[in-house]
């Protein structure tokens, strides 16, 4: 059964927001990634000064539920709304589960990066459905 989380994305205050969150809910960051660890190609064209925001970070709140967060930049950027900044994030058993979700969900809707191979996951994509929620669905 696939478990669903949150994703907030910010424009470049991140670990600042992650670091309040650590403050109020305790635990510790099993990863954080910055943009300048992407292989290269991987991810967006980015401005000076944009390679040091977060590419991904991650907050376990309980045994069931972990908060997850970037930043976003460069050509990402364009697209970022405060209010509307974030996602859900699906993590799937197994990769047909993964493809079912993606095409049920994309029904109707957009899909802004198809389901393939990542550096980071077996399987990522991501789409807004035809009610305009943003999803998230991976299988690692």
């Amino acid at each position: 059964m696939a478990t669903v989380n949150i994703y907030l994305t910010f424009n470049g205050n991140c670990e600042e927001a992650f670091k309040f969150y650590q403050s109020v809910f305790g635990g510790e960051f099993p990863y954080i990634g910055r943009f300048k660890d992407m292989p290269a190609g991987e991810g967006p064209k980015l401005k000076p000064g944009e390679e040091n925001r977060i590419m991904h970070v991650s907050l376990p709140i309980s045994k069931e539920t972990i908060l997850m967060g970037c930043d976003t930049g460069g050509e990402w950027a364009s697209g970022y709304s405060q209010g509307n900044n974030f996602s859900i994030s699906i993590a799937a058993d197994n990769k047909e589960e993964a493809e079912k979700l993606f095409k049920g969900l994309s029904a109707g809707g957009k899909v802004t990066m198809p389901l393939s191979k990542t550096f980071w996951s077996e399987s990522f994509g991501m789409l807004t459905d035809k009610f305009g929620i943003s999803w998230m669905i991976s299988f690692n």
